[in-house]
């Protein structure tokens, strides 16, 4: 079978790597992708690997691109993806890398630095030139305003006790939220021997460190006493305050500014050439930075993958064990020739025989990605179970679209789907980071067959945004009725509600073409029509769907050479669920095909028959659909319920009697076998008998080596198959009711789209009668029917839909034959995935 059907043969594989080409050999297989390493030094620490240096030292290079990437988003730069297939550089070109990256790291640093000793000297500057151009105006006379009060005069004697003290001057810039409490403290802690005076800066300045826009307050404070001024320098010390010297003249401080203006613009020279150089250095790293990430972080993978080869004793080679699939096994030994081609010694692939599961590989491309996606997110199938993936490309979107069969909505999903196909390969579709974009993209596929599905069961539901379409001719004609019947207007007149039927010639003509006829759209009991239509169609879906997953576990039977189950197994849940339910869905087809529109009113009831099966009873009232009903329902059930022990018991006891016969065989089987024909049998026959022992979770003794045959527990076998007869008699049942839900969700899509319709578009209709106002009217009433239909009726209804149609694929149909035990194959690769 194809990949698709089954996981593909994987073969482990032996490697032998000279030396000298190991890193070449491993490198060309990362880019190929084609195997899975094992690890052979499991037992052994990661710091005492062969490589663990080399591995460091890319850790270190990878630490530096990291400083170098923030340096350069920092800037405001971005780093464009390098052009082309980077492979992974030699190890001699490891040293050249680190020294060029150091070189341009260290550059970096120190022309950061530089700069940001620039701006700060440049910022000081700036708040010199501001305290000195903000025309703060020194008092003439100081005067101490502690103790003041209405008999101290307001001039002080000129030979007064202050009439030594000299005025002193601090100035300087605080910030603007420091400024009005750094004024209190200054206030209460020098008790009003100073005068100071707050100014905010004209134009805001770049701060040195986050390079923003910041405004100061710039402040001048004269006092007098010593003291006095002590107390203050450690209260702008504490404010973090920059202090710049005050002239008292005014020519002095003019020349002071003048000096300030001119140093301020030989800084600013100087640190342009200095961000300058910095571009310059920041767009080397630009350049030279993406690849060399690329190239480092192959080179570390390669090493961590040499990590986990084995060491041969003469140390002339590498060892290395892989996970391969069969059919590139060429390519890899091809590979590898090229690869070791240089070093003499052509690297040698051989094919060994193992015990463990392989892991499972299914092949996908962009249309089966999402179907195979929803089966491994129940679990990952084991190795070479059939895939349930194929089927449900056509089983999951019908099961969907029966749940939300509508024209209009379907229609309107399927191009939304088109739409992202149609423009898959453009860069910016691809680049979207969208978590939800990303969602809906992925499953581009999906959604189109969701929505073509869905277009489809809207034909035969008849329903297009709620509103039947007429297409054909109904097959009901009204006027043969009225011809007939002599309906007179008084008749007319008393019942609104007319009967038409099928039984008075020329009424009923025959069945509508394709789907429900239009007709019953006007019917009043539309719902108990579709009711009873949706409910049979659910049941006789489902127990289609169960009986096929039934016989899917046949193939994985007869795959892994396991005849007996299809006997002890197989059969017994066939006729379990086919006696029972197959039963119910046979009696609806032949109900079905022959009551016509005359008997129909004799026509006795499916659902007490069905209950009167399991009870062994009959209804006196309830006629048999046809002669013998009685004896073969009730030998359908003595064979249903003859089918559980045959279940239970049947496999448990062929595996004990098998492993009771191999124990007795057992030395004579040793006997008859040399032991190097037992090495060339195991070699041989490994597949089979691998694949013998995969084929079930609770049989031991597929394998037949002694360690497989001694793990043989009849217990665990008996009640491994005891919880599979309960789950599957009792899952018939409840999954055939589960089925139900397709139903359910049927009619609650048709009646929320009905509900929307008559609420909105029905409402705006009848608003004016006027073509004008109408026009005016309908464009909010169907702007609005638009929302509500995507937001309601497409996403909730449709996200509703597929959790139950994903619940129906993994609990009712994939548990029959799929166990999903298995891992995936995860080869050793460079590539992206997308």
């Amino acid at each position: 079978m194809g990949s698709m059907f089954r996981s593909e043969e994987v073969a482990l594989v032996q490697l032998f790597l000279p030396t000298a080409a190991a890193y070449t050999c491993v490198s060309q297989l990362g880019e190929l992708g084609l195997v899975e390493f094992r690890d052979l030094n499991a037992s052994v620490s990661a710091f005492q690997r062969r490589f663990v240096m080399d591995v460091r030292r890319c850790e270190e290079l990878e630490k530096t691109f990291t400083f170098l990437q923030e340096e350069v988003w920092r800037a405001g730069l971005a780093l464009s993806p390098p052009e082309g297939a980077l492979p992974a550089p030699p190890p001699r070109d490891l040293l050249r890398i680190q020294e060029e990256t150091d070189r341009l790291a260290q550059e970096l640093r120190d022309v950061r630095g530089n700069q940001q000793t620039l701006r700060a000297q440049l910022h000081q500057l700036q708040l010199h030139e501001a305290v000195l151009g903000q025309g703060h105006c020194p008092p003439l006379v100081a005067t101490d305003t502690d103790g003041s009060s209405e008999r101290t005069p307001l001039l002080q004697d000129p030979r007064g006790p202050h009439q030594d003290l000299r005025v002193n001057f601090v100035a300087g810039a605080v910030e603007p939220h420091k400024a009005a409490a750094l004024e209190r403290l200054l206030w209460r802690a020098c008790r009003g021997f100073l005068i100071a005076s707050f100014r905010e800066t004209e134009q805001p300045l770049q701060d040195p460190v986050t390079g923003e826009p910041a405004t100061w307050m710039t402040f001048l404070i004269s006092y007098w006493g010593e003291q006095i001024g002590q107390k203050i320098l450690k209260i702008t010390n504490c404010f973090h305050c920059h202090v710049f010297p005050f002239e008292e003249q005014e020519e002095a401080r003019h020349a002071a500014l003048q000096q300030l203006q001119q140093q301020s613009h030989e800084l600013l020279e100087v640190l342009g050439e200095t961000e300058r150089f910095l571009s310059q250095v920041l767009g080397r790293v630009q350049r030279l930075l993406p690849p060399w990430q690329v190239q480092i972080h192959k080179m570390k993978a390669v090493y961590l993958a040499l990590n986990q080869c084995s060491v041969s004793a003469t140390h002339k080679c590498l060892i290395a064990e892989a996970w391969c699939a069969a059919r590139d096994l060429p390519a890899l030994q091809q590979a590898l020739q090229d690869s070791s081609s240089e070093a003499g010694v052509s690297a040698v692939v051989h094919r060994i025989p193992c015990r463990d599961m392989p892991p499972t590989l299914v092949r996908t491309n962009r249309f089966t990605a999402s179907f195979q996606g929803i089966v491994d997110a129940y679990g990952v199938g084991r190795y070479q179970e059939v895939n349930p993936a194929p089927y449900t490309v056509v089983t999951f979107p019908f099961l969907f679209a029966v749940m939300f069969g509508d024209v209009g909505h379907g229609l309107l999903m399927f191009l939304f789907a088109l739409a992202m196909v149609l423009a898959e390969n453009r860069p910016a579709v691809k680049a979207a980071q969208n978590e939800i974009w990303r969602t809906f993209f992925g499953g581009r596929y999906l959604l189109l067959l969701m929505g073509l599905f869905s277009v489809y069961t809207g034909f035969i539901y008849n329903e297009c945004f709620s509103r039947a379409t007429v297409i054909f001719r109904s097959g009901w004609n009204v006027s043969a009725m009225v011809d007939q019947s002599g309906w007179s207007d008084e008749f007319l007149a008393q019942h609104p509600l007319l009967t038409l039927d099928p039984n008075v010639s020329g009424v009923f003509r025959g069945p509508y073409p394709f789907g429900i006829d239009p007709v019953w759209s006007l019917a009043v009991n539309h719902l108990s029509f579709l009711n009873s239509f949706k409910m049979k169609m659910s049941v006789i879906l489902g127990v289609t769907h169960m009986a096929f997953g039934v016989v899917l576990g046949v193939f994985n039977h007869l795959h892994f050479r396991q005849p007996y189950r299809l006997l002890l197994e197989t059969l017994p849940e066939l006729v379990f669920l086919l006696g029972l339910f197959g039963y119910l869905v046979f009696l609806v087809f032949y109900k079905w095909l022959c009551y016509t529109p005359a008997s129909a009113a004799s026509a006795p009831s499916i659902l007490i028959h069905f209950i009167n099966m399991f009870l062994f009873s009959q209804s006196p009232t309830n006629r048999p659909l046809f002669t013998g009903q009685e004896l073969v329902q009730s030998a359908l059930v003595v064979l249903a319920l003859a089918m559980v022990p045959v279940l239970l018991l049947g496999t448990p006891l062929f595996l004990f009697r098998q492993h009771r016969r191999r124990s007795r065989k057992r030395p004579t089987g040793r006997q008859l076998v040399e032991p190097g024909d037992e090495d060339q049998t195991g070699l041989l026959d490994s597949s089979n008998a691998s694949e013998a022992a995969w084929g079930s979770d609770e049989e031991k003794v597929g394998c037949p080596g002694p360690e497989e045959e001694a793990e043989f527990v009849p217990s665990e076998v008996f009640m491994h198959q005891a919880i599979h007869t309960i789950e599957f008699c009792l899952g018939c049942i409840s999954n055939t009711a589960s089925y139900l839900r397709l139903w359910a969700l049927s009619l609650a899509h048709a009646q929320l789209s009905e509900v929307l319709w008559a609420m909105v578009m029905r409402t705006g209709l009848r608003m004016g009668n006027k073509i004008g106002v109408m026009a005016v009217v309908l464009v909010p009433i169907f702007a609005a029917f638009a929302v509500l239909t995507v937001a309601i009726l497409l996403v909730m209804e449709g996200l509703s839909a597929f959790l139950h149609a994903l619940r129906l694929h993994w609990v009712e149909f994939q548990n029959k034959f799929y166990s999903g035990t298995g891992y995936k194959l995860s080869p050793f690769s460079f590539a992206v995935e997308e």
